[in-house]
């Protein structure tokens, strides 16, 4: 048997890696999957640039880092089966959707996982566990578990999340949940019977939300439509066509308007302003309240690259007038 031509060094517990994978496994690009640990340490230092995972090595040595410019290379060597929809409208739409899970859907998923104390001890249990290896000893990974969370518990403030935007933070993981629980129920896929890029994104975040108790038990117990495509997105298959605006546009729609123009990109645009000014926190408001947070360089590249995205897309039929009827033009026009 040949060896497989890419090694993807990730973590279950990272969305950004279980993207990838699952983006692997759709497009049946054969991998080997190597969860971040002892026994892969060396050769993830070799070919990445960045501690960061996910870390996708190409069979010619290559390491490749971040998510989206990963999935964005290996579409175009193997474009079929494709993740983006035909219409060129609903394509910008998917990456736009993409782009929000990445930087805006990241905030629940983190936000769980660390404020509430089940959660924050199940994750930090089972990082350890693999950061540990395997036949560490329980007492050991325990207190890595410790290390862990000691650690990541302060990060919340990169992600903007404390008492004032509690109530922004999971209000935006409800409404993403209501909308899919409706937007699925008559498709598989986020825009048809195949997967997106946006499916891919916004799968990332929740699934890894669906592992960690409190979300997962809300997923698992008012959200079964949901439940299922988080599942079918563990290896997505094609399993029909592209469905038409026309019906998909409900669920897109409230999507746009009410995360995308209501939250991410005012957000995203004050970020960037932030950035620009050398200030070091920020605040916008969202859904009528304050949401203060530390300025990130990061997320002021993103925002460049969505509206470089928009400036290429923007001819497309149809695509202004949707983008202006959810609000979301006037924050990518620049």
């Amino acid at each position: 048997m040949d060896a497989p031509t890419y090694r993807l060094f990730g973590s279950e517990l990272s969305p950004y890696s279980v993207k990838v994978r699952s983006y692997l496994r759709f497009k049946g690009i054969a991998h080997q999957w190597l969860p971040r640990g002892p026994a892969t340490a060396a050769e993830f230092q070799k070919h990445a640039k960045l501690p960061l995972i996910p870390l996708l090595v190409t069979q010619d040595g290559q390491g490749l880092q971040d998510s989206t410019p990963i999935i964005e290379r290996l579409e175009a060597a193997q474009p079929e089966p494709s993740i983006h929809p035909d219409d060129p409208a609903l394509r910008f739409l998917s990456e736009l959707l993409e782009e929000y899970a990445d930087e805006w859907a990241n905030k629940p998923m983190f936000h769980y996982r660390w404020s509430y104390e089940a959660d924050c001890k199940s994750a930090a249990g089972r990082i350890a566990a693999q950061v540990a290896g395997e036949g560490a000893a329980p007492e050991q990974v325990a207190k890595a578990a410790e290390a862990v969370a000691q650690r990541m518990v302060p990060r919340l403030s990169f992600v903007g999340s404390h008492a004032g935007t509690r109530e922004t933070i999971e209000g935006s993981l409800r409404r993403v949940l209501d909308t899919l629980e409706i937007q699925l129920g008559t498709r598989k896929y986020l825009f048809g019977d195949r997967p997106s890029l946006a499916d891919f994104g916004l799968w990332g975040q929740l699934y890894e939300c669906w592992t960690d108790p409190t979300p997962g038990k809300l997923i698992n117990d008012l959200y079964p439509t949901t439940w299922r495509w988080i599942e079918r997105m563990l290896d997505p298959k094609v399993e029909g066509g592209w469905d038409p605006w026309k019906s998909v546009h409900w669920g897109i729609e409230r999507l746009l308007e009410a995360e995308v123009a209501g939250l991410f990109l005012p957000w995203s645009a004050a970020n960037a302003a932030a950035v620009a000014k050398g200030d070091a926190e920020f605040t916008v408001e969202l859904d009528g309240r304050p949401f203060t947070q530390q300025a990130q360089k990061y997320h002021a590249r993103s925002l460049a690259e969505i509206r470089r995205k928009y400036a290429a897309a923007k001819d497309a039929p149809g695509l202004d007038a949707i983008l202006s009827a959810t609000g979301c033009k006037k924050w990518l026009a620049g």
